[in-house]
């Protein structure tokens, strides 16, 4: 059975998306030192501070360094990011998710948000030093 010119442009994009989200993984594992990142026990992270929260759940999209990557998605920069500038931004974001990012509200405690959004603005080139504290996660809960 012969294939048409769109099931064939189709099967191929589908396997260049296939290999450039590999490739995305890859790297985010081969930048990451996986051999000391604890696995979370349960649907709720186990990690505490704001850098291994960074690497167990931001570090896969936004990579190592906070560069950010494109290829099967776009995740955008975390790195000099002045987005950041406004902390309820990154808060929000992740209690609730924008775009592709999902919500990570559920699986993360107030405290553990206020780590790891706190982490991103202070670390990655970030310099925002007014920290954002659990009352201010509850406040956007």
């Amino acid at each position: 059975m012969k294939k048409s010119k769109s099931q064939t442009a189709w099967r191929l994009t589908l396997a260049a998306f296939l290999c450039l989200a590999g490739s995305t993984a890859l790297q985010a594992l081969a930048a990451s030192d996986a051999s000391n990142v604890p696995l979370s026990d349960g649907w709720r992270f186990a990690e505490q501070d704001g850098e291994s929260l960074y690497r167990a759940s931001c570090q896969g999209c936004h990579m190592a360094n906070g560069e950010g990557a494109a290829g099967a998605g776009r995740f955008p920069p975390l790195a000099d990011n002045p987005r950041l500038a406004s902390a309820a931004y990154p808060v929000y974001n992740v209690l609730h998710g924008l775009h592709g990012m999902p919500s990570f509200g559920k699986y993360m405690s107030d405290e553990q948000v206020a780590a790891v959004v706190n982490y991103t603005r202070t670390h990655l080139g970030n310099r925002y030093l007014d920290a954002v504290t659990t009352e201010d996660v509850k406040k956007l809960r």
